[in-house]
């Protein structure tokens, strides 16, 4: 379970791991002035103490006392700090052995090491940051494209946080108007007409919708798009994954049915990240891998974006293709008639397939004949003409969209019971159900189970 010691100093390399020019190791918690002080000697002479903000040139120890790196040493007191405590960042030489020996001696002195997200975390429990900035941080890191930086930068500025405090209002101020009712009863009060109720129960579901669009029109640009390599046994679908990368990954052979189970890698398509899986062969087996595989497989293929049903040019569509395509609509697939350097002109087989209007592209993964058109293709049926999010637009995660859903649900349920004269003590029920859901978005009401979820997933250091 995810629950460090927020009284402890830690500390973490908050770089990534591996030979670097600069590699820097970082301090947070009341004692981290005071353990960094015990290390550091600086370069100058009249060395007068530690200024917040300010690089100090120096050396520092080890904990064996002997000279281990020329640095540059900061200090950013709390609350000013990223997580809110007093920081201390040493910019050193980018070696590992460097950066770990420099941990292991503040360890020594008293710190201790730093769990996944611990810094965020300190942020958050600190207020320098709400639930949806901190996750903004991790998506920043792993931010595949360039949109999906900029969408992570509008909620780490605290644009979604904003929109849905917002939304809370609202629904709170409905509250109190429905309150009056329940609490004066006496006095017969209308505080609210129920037909007011429900338009402006209906304009919040509305702003929610808008949210909940956004994350289903745009979060491939965060995600990654899913493209799944299908069809039977040979008939070049790891070749065409080799190829789209530009490396082998995977196992090619003669014999059929290589790959058993399914090999995932990631592309960038002129700025959209696409996630390429290849999956195993379909052909009637009683080999209990293979057959697994296959179910992998087709569990893939109805979760997908895009499927490339790959078929050997030469001996055209088989049982196994057909049975494919009978699941999945025109704008999810794609024909790639793989081995075209071993066919003089187009196959009949073809015909059936124009006439139906599917997507239907001849290349040759083993000579790189048609990967350019295929890649284009690939882009188009995926996002169209759909330019990349404009800067600014709040597209929620996966976990925010979820709890906007299930917010949008209640809010439903509420509008038609506030039609049949439900009571209003039971309708203000949902309401406070409603503000939970979106206080959990924000961090303001969330179970341990969430947060351990979310800073479990960050990168140690951060």
């Amino acid at each position: 379970m995810y629950q460090p010691d927020k009284n402890d100093t830690i500390v973490a390399i908050a770089t990534p791991l591996g030979p670097g020019g600069v590699g820097i190791v970082r301090l947070s918690g009341k004692e981290s002035l005071k353990l960094a002080l015990q290390l550091f000697t600086s370069a100058k002479s009249d060395f007068q103490g530690v200024k917040p903000y300010r690089l100090h040139h120096g050396w520092i120890k080890d904990y064996k006392g002997r000279t281990l790196d020329e640095v540059l040493l900061t200090y950013m007191p709390g609350p000013g700090s990223y997580t809110g405590e007093d920081v201390v960042e040493f910019n050193c030489h980018g070696g590992p052995a460097i950066l770990q020996s420099l941990v292991e001696t503040l360890v020594s002195l008293g710190a201790r090491p730093a769990e996944p997200g611990e810094f965020t975390y300190r942020a958050f429990l600190n207020g320098r940051l709400d639930l949806t900035q901190a996750e903004a941080v991790a998506e920043m890191i792993t931010a595949p494209t360039r949109a999906s930086i900029s969408m992570a930068q509008a909620k780490l500025k605290g644009l979604l946080k904003q929109k849905i405090t917002e939304l809370r209002l609202k629904l709170e101020n409905l509250r109190q108007d429905l309150c009056v009712a329940v609490d004066f009863p006496e006095e017969d009060l209308e505080c609210l007409p129920r037909e007011q109720l429900v338009q402006k129960v209906k304009d919040c579901i509305q702003e929610i919708n808008e949210l909940i669009d956004n994350y289903k029109q745009e979060h491939i640009w965060q995600d990654g798009a899913l493209v799944v390599l299908a069809g039977r046994v040979n008939a070049g679908k790891s070749s065409l994954l080799n190829a789209l990368l530009g490396r082998e990954r995977a196992i090619v052979t003669d014999i059929p049915g290589t790959t058993r189970d399914y090999l995932e890698e990631t592309i960038n398509l002129q700025g959209l990240p696409v996630r390429l899986v290849d999956t195993a062969g379909l052909r009637r087996t009683n080999n209990i891998v293979e057959k697994e595989g296959f179910l992998r497989g087709q569990e893939l293929i109805s979760k997908a974006d895009l499927c490339l049903v790959v078929i050997d040019s030469q001996l055209g569509i088989s049982h196994e293709d057909r049975n494919i395509l009978r699941n999945l609509a025109a704008d999810k697939v794609i024909l790639v008639a793989n081995k075209m350097d071993l066919i003089e002109t187009e196959p009949d087989w073809t015909n059936e397939f124009k006439e139906k209007n599917l997507d239907l592209l001849f290349i040759s993964a083993k000579y790189g004949q048609g990967l350019k058109e295929l890649t284009t293709l690939i882009r188009k049926k995926i996002i169209g003409h759909k330019k990349e999010p404009e800067p600014g637009r709040l597209v929620p995660n996966l976990r925010q969209k979820n709890s906007l859903e299930k917010a949008r649900d209640e809010l439903s349920v509420l509008a038609e019971e506030a039609k049949k004269e439900i009571p209003y003590d039971l309708l203000g029920t949902r309401l406070d159900y409603a503000c939970t859901l979106l206080a959990e978005i924000t961090g303001e009401i969330t179970p341990d189970d969430v947060l351990n979820r979310i800073f479990e997933n960050f990168c140690i250091g951060k």
